[in-house]
């Protein structure tokens, strides 16, 4: 009988996504090598998101959002009913295939606990189904740290429980402390064991990068900084406008591909500088033109989301100036390639005072560590993919 596996996510190619192009490298790994028949659910549409245009592989299940108009409210009931849609797809396409639920949408992990039920019943009878979290990002937790409600309300403490209710037979998650406080949320519902794989994501294992200089890239001998990505809630737009008043132009360039939330915000200030280059997006494959990459996460967002662009940084063998928390897992897996910024003192003076310390030699030294680090990423991606292709099994 010969593999099968269902991955859940709304985001899939040609949608660029990052989640989406995760789901698909590890698709593409699971075909190649373990000749694995992979289904993929999601939801048709477009993303301004920051992953390439890949040609999908699998075969692929595409479904119709319920709501595809710019009501900000009637988004969010129909992110909450597609994930419905897309869990009972996924269980329906093959009884007896594992189903690896990603988090997007964001309650798509709490219709899979609803619907797929537990993967350790406690009598010993078999499971209804065989299923993984993949944990990108964590909700409900998140939309408290967002502010759309509060920890003690009533609604947000009923999902939380029916999110956790019922355990998968794996965890995969993005770094080591994210994966204890999703254990933690479990471990007061069972006392087994959750099987945990670490996936950081922004490690793409088929990946390449371009040999010739793009044309943002100039021989002026600057250090090439760069914020490409995401800039929504969980991200400190105050942390790139500080940088940018504090960057010397007749040493540094930067380089901005922005979307999201804050990104208008910062795109308005940085009209009035000189030595910045504003694109539409930098693809993955020229990532490695850029020295220095900035990241940002909000305190409280922590393990809550972990940027990929900080790992992304690292597989293109860049460093990395980090805005956040030592509690990170960006910071816990990668700051031998970065320097931090603390988000609990000036941002302003911090930023200064690395940029006047900077040497070329410091940077070097980073970029050295970040091309080692680089090597264990590949080889943890490839040992979580194997445990992956093991649980499929």
């Amino acid at each position: 009988m010969s593999r099968k596996v269902i991955i859940v996510n709304r985001h899939y190619p040609p949608n660029p996504g990052i989640t989406g192009e995760s789901a698909w490298d590890l698709a593409k790994y699971l075909i190649e090598k373990h000749q694995t028949e992979v289904h993929i659910v999601n939801i048709e549409g477009n993303d301004d998101g920051g992953g390439a245009k890949r040609e999908p592989v699998g075969k692929l299940h595409t479904l119709q959002t319920l709501y595809d108009g710019q009501s900000k409210i009637l988004k969010q009931v129909a992110g909450f009913l597609d994930g419905f849609m897309l869990i009972r797809k996924a269980k329906n396409i093959d009884k007896n295939a594992a189903i690896i639920v990603m988090t997007s949408p964001p309650l798509l992990p709490f219709w899979a606990s609803l619907l797929l039920k537990s993967g350790m019943p406690p009598s010993g009878t078999p499971p209804e189904r065989k299923w993984a979290l993949w944990s990108m990002d964590l909700f409900p937790e998140a939309f408290v740290a967002i502010g759309m409600i509060t920890e003690k309300n009533p609604i947000y403490q009923w999902f939380l429980r029916k999110t956790y209710k019922k355990l998968p037979n794996k965890l995969i998650a993005l770094g080591q402390k994210q994966a204890e406080v999703i254990q933690e949320k479990y471990r007061s519902k069972s006392t087994h064991k959750l099987d945990t794989t670490i996936l950081p994501c922004g490690v793409i294992f088929h990946q390449t990068y371009e040999t010739q200089l793009p044309a943002w890239r100039k021989a002026d001998n600057k250090i090439y900084f760069g914020y490409c990505g995401n800039l929504n809630d969980a991200h400190n737009e105050n942390f790139l406008i500080e940088f940018i008043k504090a960057f010397d132009p007749e040493k540094h360039h930067l380089v901005l591909a922005l979307y999201g939330k804050k990104a208008q915000i910062v795109l308005d200030f940085a009209k009035n500088y000189e030595g910045i280059t504003v694109l539409p997006n930098v693809p993955r494959s020229q990532l490695n033109y850029l020295d220095v990459h900035l990241v940002s996460l909000l305190t409280k967002y922590t393990h809550l989301m972990i940027p990929s662009k900080a790992v992304s940084a690292v597989a293109a063998g860049g460093a990395i100036l980090f805005c956040g928390s030592q509690e990170s897992d960006n910071w816990d897996m990668l700051q031998e390639a970065a320097w931090l910024i603390r988000e609990d003192a000036g941002l302003g003076e911090q930023i200064r005072k690395y940029l006047s310390s900077l040497t070329t030699e410091d940077l070097g030294k980073k970029k050295q560590n970040a091309q080692k680090l680089n090597t264990d990423l590949q080889r943890n991606v490839l040992k979580a993919y194997e445990e992956i292709a093991d649980f499929v099994k």
